[in-house]
């Protein structure tokens, strides 16, 4: 029906300036982190420096910067990685192989210290400063993002999953059969890395594991030990600041666009000008180095880099942080990724007697992936779209999605 002569249509006003979760902007970018940062800085002085409720939470914001970097893969992208647990274990191996005794042999039995001091100085093998580690990790599994990210280009779907998968039980399996692998057994570089390394070197410790490893030596600090863990916390916490900073910066970037335009319609994408291949590899790649960004912290705050810490139960915990907080979210993965660490370390231990009480006679921990799975069906049952949801997914998820305000404007007659 056409409006009456003389009359105007109201005039469409925009919905107001919000983020991808339906924050307004002030409140995402300023009010949000200011009021986390603040409280995370200040709650170690509530709990005393040794406490393992400190230590937990350490974990958690080690996980988060996972789960941040697997939200890029799976949230922004649009890519299902289930081998993130490969990034893991790569930067903690970085840090076993550049901070530890392990390549005992070097330098004739002396080791070679780069820019560290105190114990590690005096100690064979190879010591490097704790920022250069991270530097290493961040390269390393940057390039491991993009190879794994190399086969999947012209895949979809359940096919991805596949090739991750694999990907990710490769690198576990290196890892603990690595200790039969010897490095002057390298058919192109046998005779120097023999030289190097001596001729009974292997490249991984396997189940044996790379211990003791260098504990972090920052400049103006005193080197972290394991009886205080607020130093360990307020590392993690700064690690998690730099993530989220990167990722705010990258969702709102043109890389960031492109991500979410590859994740609801490929095709369309290209065909606007989006370089796919460039795109998936960048995805892949910044993804990576989040996960051994973290991977080289845990390994040296756990003292050990064991070939059992890696299996595929990791990275089923990980994408259920990003799962349970909302995919494409970053609070969302903040929020998952604390929630289910807390669920595992001081819950679950919590309720380990709870069964005899009852008269059962079982161990709650023998249960875990039936709790994460109870956990994950509900929340798709009761809100899909997660904790915090993304604002693009909330509105697909909800059944009013297409009668929105804040999609459709409607002009009176």
């Amino acid at each position: 029906m056409s409006a009456p002569a003389g009359a105007q249509a109201p005039p469409v006003v925009p919905p107001k300036a919000a983020d991808a979760g339906g924050l307004p902007w002030w409140v995402e970018k300023l009010l949000v982190p200011v009021v986390f940062l603040v409280f995370a800085a200040l709650l170690p002085f509530f709990f005393d420096s040794g406490s393992g409720f400190i230590s937990t939470c350490a974990l958690a914001l080690a996980y988060t910067v996972m789960a941040l970097g697997l939200n890029i893969i799976v949230g922004f992208a649009g890519l299902l990685d289930l081998g993130f647990v490969a990034f893991y274990a790569i930067g903690a191996y970085t840090i076993g192989w550049l901070g530890s005794g392990f390549f005992s042999q070097v330098g004739n039995e002396e080791g070679w210290h780069i820019f560290v001091s105190g114990f590690a100085e005096s100690q064979p093998g190879i010591h490097v400063n704790f920022l250069l580690v991270l530097v290493a990790a961040l390269v390393l599994t940057t390039i491991a993002g993009m190879l794994i990210g190399l086969p999947t280009l012209r895949l979809r779907g359940d096919y991805i999953a596949i090739v991750t998968l694999a990907f990710g039980e490769i690198i576990g399996r290196a890892a603990v059969n690595g200790d039969e692998l010897k490095l002057s057994g390298v058919p192109v570089l046998g005779g120097p890395l023999e030289n190097v390394f001596g001729p009974d070197q292997t490249f991984t410790a396997g189940r044996q594991g790379i211990t003791p490893v260098d504990k972090v030596d920052l400049p103006f600090v005193e080197t972290f030990t394991s009886l205080e863990q607020r130093p360990w916390y307020w590392l993690a916490l700064a690690m998690v600041a730099v993530v989220l900073f990167v990722n705010f910066r990258l969702r709102d970037s043109r890389l960031g666009r492109a991500w979410v335009a590859l994740r609801e319609d490929e095709i369309a994408a290209v065909s606007m000008g989006v370089p796919a291949v460039k795109t998936k590899l960048l995805a892949y790649g910044t993804g990576a180095a989040f996960g051994g960004f973290a991977g080289a912290y845990l390994g040296s705050k756990n003292n050990t880099v064991n070939g059992d810490q890696f299996q595929f139960f990791f990275s089923i915990f990980i994408l259920g942080m990003v799962i349970l907080g909302g995919l494409g979210s970053i609070w969302g993965t903040v929020l998952g990724a604390i929630t289910l660490t807390c669920i595992n370390f001081e819950l679950l231990p919590e309720m380990s007697d709870w069964p005899s009480k009852v008269g059962l006679d079982f161990d709650v921990s023998e249960i875990n992936f039936g709790i994460y799975g109870f956990l994950l069906v509900i929340m798709m049952i009761m809100r899909p779209q997660g904790l915090l949801p993304e604002r693009r997914r909330k509105m697909e998820l909800t059944e009013d999605a297409e009668t929105s305000d804040d999609t459709l404007y409607t002009a009176r007659g």
